[in-house]
């Protein structure tokens, strides 16, 4: 079955290895997380191995040290979720928010966390990347176009964060984060594709997204609210403005960010030789 259905072997395996801590959680016999980011990770793994072999695993592998890509994804890559976290913190402020300063961002406290966000297995980038982009993307966009593929694993990602939004983890804060991780996702492939296909750039997204964040400036409270209410319209914004502006990117996928044809089952070559006999 698996073999059959990889993608939506992957994603089962994610929810349930994903959201496996929440029943306990609800019990109250694991009070500190009713949800393991890893998941994307392990069921991608799982899924490859059983369908594809080693040879499925070393796509994945080149994926995520596919460097060589155009010069403008780097600076995506780094400077939207810069442009969008420093934008909505100005914006912030003009709307009645707490002041802040360059000065009071504990920066040695960023570097540390950006260069152990590349190598910590339960962290978003490391944990999510190579299942979302890596392996559902490519299959996604195998029968779909590059729009449709995004809005369908936009929606699933959304759902898939909810015991975040529930238990208050991380940088979910409310029932607003899941929209923000909705259109966030359509970026995600945008860039994904935009970079022939490449793992390490969404992770570089990723990471840089997520290491400095609301919490960074001192926000609590209704400032971190708004600043959540904010980030949604500004990443809503950038999804629409890729959607509009690079029409061409939603049409066809690259070759490089497609999957290629599943291999047929091997039962099923045994049983064709049979019923020809």
């Amino acid at each position: 079955m698996i073999r059959r259905h990889p993608l939506i072997a992957f994603f089962v395996l994610a929810f349930v290895i994903g959201w496996s801590p929440w029943p306990f959680y609800a019990a109250g016999l694991l009070p500190d997380t009713n949800f393991l980011p890893i998941a994307p990770l392990i069921s991608a793994i799982v899924v490859l191995a059983m369908t594809r072999g080693w040879a499925g695993l070393r796509d994945l592998g080149a994926r995520m040290i596919r460097w060589r890509v155009p010069w403008y994804c780097y600076v995506v890559a780094v400077g939207l979720p810069l442009a969008v976290i420093f934008g909505t913190a100005w914006a912030n402020t003009a709307l009645g928010g707490a002041s802040w300063s360059l000065s009071a961002i504990a920066w040695a406290d960023v570097a540390v966390m950006f260069a152990l966000r590349w190598v910590n297995p339960l962290d978003g980038p490391l944990a999510e990347e190579p299942g979302w982009r890596g392996f559902a993307v490519p299959r996604l966009q195998a029968t779909r176009s590059p729009l449709v593929s995004a809005a369908v694993l936009g929606v699933l990602v959304a759902v898939w964060h909810t015991p975040l939004v529930i238990s208050g983890e991380g940088n979910e804060v409310g029932w607003i984060g899941l929209a923000t991780t909705f259109f966030i996702t359509i970026v995600y492939v945008w860039l994904f594709n935009r970079s022939r296909g490449s793992v390490l750039l969404v992770m570089l997204f990723h990471i840089v997204q997520g290491t400095i964040t609301a919490e960074s400036f001192g926000y609590a409270g209704a400032d971190l609210d708004r600043m959540t209410w904010l980030q949604c319209a500004a990443w809503a914004a950038v999804a629409l403005a890729v959607v509009v502006l690079d029409r061409d990117a939603w049409r066809v996928p690259p070759r490089d960010a497609v999957a290629p044809p599943a291999a047929r089952p091997a039962g099923a070559v045994l049983t064709t030789s049979v019923v020809r006999s």
